[in-house]
């Protein structure tokens, strides 16, 4: 299968936008000469909630996350337990929580959680309801998946599963997700992680149309090469065609979180971030969000 370019996606992107103008000018010319009505359009795109998983940022404190967050633009996060340790009291929680808060971000999300016991399942719903999360982004063993879906119920909390692309003997794709999930509990989703869906050679913006319903969670990221060896770049360096999924995600309203998830320059990691914040920013202001 041919897979899309960033150039291409770009070019593509471009040509609609200028398409889209002209259309629309051509409709005010001919409102001049006739008054029928026009036809019903699509809704208007919806502005799309950014944040950041904090697994960027694994080299820094908890403190220095929250300031490099805001630095970045950003104003949500799903904290992974680096920054706040999954074995922490309950008082650790909520002070670490409440720095965060104060500080402007929203810790909205943990993750990404992996759960091989019950044991581990009980400790991320405590954790995540303790810090007045709404989403746990996991990877729960197979067969433990019955008891996340009476879980998700009880604390009514969502679980979205993480896809982690090639090597990935659990859920490598959002379908070998929805396939485990399709029957269980709605808040079971599917966090979709757009990079590793590219490195398996999926088109990314397919995956996210065919599984919308259970799309709980986006990590967003650029990768060099649409291949297992893709290593993530500055988004609009890479192959991944960024505009197409934004623009999809925000035609359909998407109501849940985008976090870029930036795996370069971890001991420096800021400048690429900042960049790839200000390359979705700017797409979604062509698209009108």
């Amino acid at each position: 299968m041919e897979m899309k370019t960033y150039s291409r996606g770009r070019r593509n992107f471009i040509q609609n936008s200028l398409l889209g103008a002209a259309s629309a000018a051509l409709a005010l010319q001919g409102s001049c000469v006739s008054r029928e009505p026009a036809p019903a359009t699509r809704a208007q795109p919806v502005e799309l909630q950014l944040g950041l998983a904090s697994y960027s940022l694994r080299k820094f404190s908890a403190i220095d996350t929250m300031h490099m967050c805001r630095r970045a633009g950003l104003s949500n996060i799903c904290l992974k337990s680096m920054h706040l340790p999954l074995e922490s009291d309950d008082e650790a929680i909520r002070s670490t929580v409440a720095m965060f808060r104060e500080g402007g971000v929203n810790p909205y999300a943990c993750g990404v959680v992996y759960m091989n016991s019950e044991t581990e399942v009980e400790q991320a719903f405590h954790y995540a309801s303790t810090a007045g999360m709404n989403v746990i982004v996991g990877v729960p063993a197979h067969d433990l998946l019955p008891m996340v879906s009476r879980m998700v119920s009880e604390y009514d909390i969502k679980l979205a599963i993480h896809n982690h692309g090639p090597g990935d003997e659990l859920y490598p794709t959002p379908e070998s997700i929805y396939q485990r999930i399709a029957d269980l509990d709605q808040r079971i989703g599917i966090c979709h992680d757009i990079g590793h869906t590219l490195r398996l050679g999926i088109d990314p913006t397919a995956e996210t149309r065919k599984y919308f319903d259970r799309i709980h969670d986006v990590h967003i990221k650029d990768i060099d090469k649409a291949s297992p060896e893709g290593d993530t770049v500055e988004i609009g360096r890479g192959v991944v065609d960024i505009p197409a999924i934004l623009e999809f995600l925000a035609t359909e309203q998407y109501a849940g979180i985008v976090s870029f998830e930036y795996e370069k320059d971890e001991d420096d990691p800021l400048p690429g971030l900042c960049e790839s914040v200000g390359y979705v920013k700017g797409v979604m202001r062509m698209l009108g969000s």
